[in-house]
């Protein structure tokens, strides 16, 4: 497996987080973003212990190849 960097959050504090990669080997993308700890969001969702929820500010939606019109090879 390897994952591939595809943008950071050009305006992110200390060159720091937000983050998309994309996995080549599960063509599943891998996001880096803020945790979200306060309870009253986490309790509208169905979230089970073994995931996590993280932010990811919706001007990152560019940072997606399909966005951009690009397809993947399998897609």
């Amino acid at each position: 497996m390897a994952l591939h960097w595809l943008r950071k959050a050009p305006e992110s504090p200390d060159n720091a987080s937000p983050t998309v990669y994309l996995d080549d080997e599960t063509g599943h993308y891998i996001l880096q973003g803020w945790r979200v700890t306060d309870p009253g969001r986490l309790a509208q969702m169905d979230t089970r212990d073994h995931e996590t929820v993280i932010e990811l500010p919706r001007r990152m939606m560019q940072f997606f190849p399909e966005v951009n019109g690009i397809v993947r090879d399998g897609d």
